[in-house]
């Protein structure tokens, strides 16, 4: 708990990786995690380093300060994190609650180092299992006429909740892009990403009709084109002909929790890096 991360991406050049742990080590602190990556066809480093401020030299309210100079220096962008410092995660779901069920369950067991203040739906059917798990539940119901008015709504329930995140738990609802950009590389989504891809209504069944023998989950930020931001995670499982309409589907929503509540994992744990419509997601 008692540690620092730092995530870092500027233009590539000599020296970088030199001077962020000689920084760490002459201000006595003890590098845990380090890892890094470069994107040669655009000249971008790419760095997370996580160490132990046991000890460490510089109090924790002059560390940016006192990194600042280093980060000008190489015309970083970065960001530092405390391990300590827990995310205030609000979950959003529409009346499929299989994720939600499986991210609240991993929640309680403290797989996913969070805080949940707040969970929001468009469906009344969730509210039991937010019950259940002692949340907050917010019922907002939408339509064509009253979308820019229940997004006010949620905007103001988020701020006074001071919410970090957004998790989309199978919520069958599209943002406006204005509410997607308050929260720019903060709404996570899971979709189905079958292959070939099946729009529209029930994708289930036209994927078992066409006989497909894979199938699969995306997970990635939220940005104003529909399911076309970051990939955070992925995952993929064969299909049969043995398997039934009930089997593809049963498959494809244990693949859906995986593949969420890992995307959630490593978005709380710093371990993603944005850079255009892509990610590095270090191990």
């Amino acid at each position: 708990m008692d540690r620092a991360t730092l995530l870092i991406s500027s233009p590539d050049q000599k020296g970088i990786t030199a001077a962020v742990t000689n920084f760490i080590y002459q201000n006595n602190g003890n590098i845990e995690h380090a890892d890094q990556h470069i994107d040669s066809n655009l000249n971008i480093f790419f760095m997370r380093i996580e160490w132990s401020l046991k000890d460490f030299s510089i109090p924790r309210a002059k560390l940016k300060t006192a990194f600042r100079p280093l980060a000008d220096k190489f015309s970083m962008d970065w960001s530092l994190h405390f391990g300590d410092q827990e995310e205030k995660l609000a979950i959003f779901v529409s009346n499929k609650y299989h994720c939600l069920y499986d991210l609240l369950h991993k929640y309680k067991q403290g797989y996913l180092r969070c805080k949940i203040p707040l969970i929001i739906s468009n469906h009344q059917q969730t509210k039991p299992i937010a019950d259940y798990f002692k949340i907050p539940f917010f019922y907002s119901a939408k339509n064509s006429t009253n979308k820019k008015k229940r997004e006010a709504e949620e905007a103001s329930l988020l701020k006074k909740e001071k919410i970090d995140s957004i998790i989309l738990a199978r919520y069958m609802q599209i943002f406006s892009k204005d509410f997607v950009d308050k929260y720019k590389n903060k709404i996570i989504n899971i979709h189905h990403s079958f292959l070939p891809a099946f729009a529209g209504k029930n994708p289930y069944r036209q994927a078992y009709r066409r006989g497909v023998k894979i199938i699969g989950a995306t997970s990635h930020y939220v940005t104003e084109e529909l399911d076309n931001g970051p990939i955070i995670e992925q995952s993929t499982t064969g299909i049969s002909h043995r398997d039934s309409l009930l089997d593809l589907i049963g498959k494809s929503q244990d693949l859906e929790k995986s593949v969420l509540s890992r995307a959630v994992r490593l978005h709380l744990d710093k371990k993603v890096l944005v850079y255009g419509n892509k990610t590095v997601v270090f191990d």
